[in-house]
């Protein structure tokens, strides 16, 4: 991706299809393979050129489409409910920071309490 794209990864989209088959034709027994999407093949990926998806060139079949849009809808919801957790813990780690120094003072009190009653 680098020698393609360059250092900025940011700058890298996020499928390349050409790329795939590229690296996928390396020799080796599952040569024409594309990892990733399911059971397609180069030779697949080369004849389904057609179909574009998500902001940029990259194509695939009608069926690894919504394939992807499946897994993108998961990806959101499981973002959400990360989100939504991350936001809770927030809440009950500074509900603890709370108490524990409520706790402090309380016994900082007593302890001032048992001073002051010892004179």
């Amino acid at each position: 991706m680098r020698e393609r794209y360059g250092d900025d990864i940011l700058t890298h989209p996020e499928f390349d299809p050409d790329l795939w088959m590229e690296v996928g034709s390396s020799g080796r027994p599952d040569k024409n393979r594309v990892y990733g999407l399911s059971n397609t093949t180069a030779d697949n990926l080369r004849s389904t050129r057609s179909v574009s998806t998500v902001g940029s060139s990259q194509s695939i079949s009608s069926s690894q489409s919504k394939e992807f849009v499946a897994l993108q809808q998961h990806t959101a919801q499981l973002t959400e409910k990360y989100d939504h957790l991350s936001a809770e813990y927030a809440q009950l780690k500074a509900s603890h920071a709370q108490q524990r120094a409520e706790s402090e003072q309380i016994k900082a009190s007593q302890a001032q309490q048992r001073a002051e009653s010892e004179q």
